[in-house]
């Protein structure tokens, strides 16, 4: 047992690290790169827009095994065609731009590289959306029931309503979300099904950024060795 447990620790130790190029450098990214200089696993190798006038790190993309976006939806799809181009799978955090993915399934297939993207990459929240989607199919039938949504974001937050609340509302029939942008909450949802006789409260709470960033590496440790699209839904099916 001992030698097993050597043997494991061995591994563990001797394993490469993923090198990591990072795009963006706001909390988001700064939050990642905190996370990789305590891993095992993962090394931030670049860092593209650390300062707002700063521009793509061609050179360390093109060192790292694979690139993290974490930028805005008016670069992110520039961002997508280079590092593709490169030949560097990639990881989206970025929302927004989903009217574009046709576009980028063409371009990902073109450069035979791996992209996995999501409007949420905390795991609870993830887990708080099939908790929904499976609600929703037991109060489809039975009318009296109502649904509406609450999303809270910091006032920093661009997009309203939120990539996740555009996809939890994908997921319900008559789902609309009542959008707040106000203090400093990295994000709250909830989903309430309401009748005359009761109420039925579904919500997730973020405590901070590091879920969002714990489920980005998630994302890169899914995606290193793929080819095609995936959504960071699919790692919950």
């Amino acid at each position: 047992m001992l030698f097993l447990l050597l043997y494991c620790a061995n591994v563990i130790l001797m394993r490469k690290k993923t090198k990591i190029a990072l795009i963006g450098f706001g909390k988001m990214g700064q939050e990642v790169d905190a996370l990789c200089k305590d891993s095992k696993i993962f090394e931030v190798v670049s860092i593209s827009y650390k300062n707002k006038t700063d521009s793509l790190d061609l050179k360390g993309i093109a060192k790292a095994d694979l690139a993290i976006d974490f930028t805005s939806k008016d670069i992110v799809l520039k961002n997508i065609i280079t590092v593709a181009k490169l030949g560097k799978n990639i990881v989206v955090g970025t929302t927004g731009w989903y009217e574009n993915l046709y576009k980028v399934k063409k371009i990902v297939a073109k450069n035979k590289i791996g992209l996995i993207y999501g409007a949420n990459f905390s795991i609870g929240a993830n887990i708080f959306l099939k908790m929904v989607e499976f609600s929703a199919k037991f109060f489809s039938k039975y009318p009296e029931y109502d649904v509406y949504g609450l999303e809270i974001h910091h006032k920093a937050k661009l997009d309203s309503p939120s990539g996740t609340a555009l996809k939890i509302a994908s997921k319900v029939d008559g789902l609309e979300f009542t959008s707040i942008r106000s203090g400093r909450n990295p994000g709250f949802h909830e989903v309430v099904f309401d009748s005359s006789a009761d109420s039925i409260n579904l919500s997730h709470q973020a405590h901070n950024r590091s879920g969002f960033a714990k489920g980005s590496l998630v994302a890169a440790e899914f995606i290193k060795n793929k080819k095609g699209v995936y959504s960071f839904e699919d790692l919950f099916k």
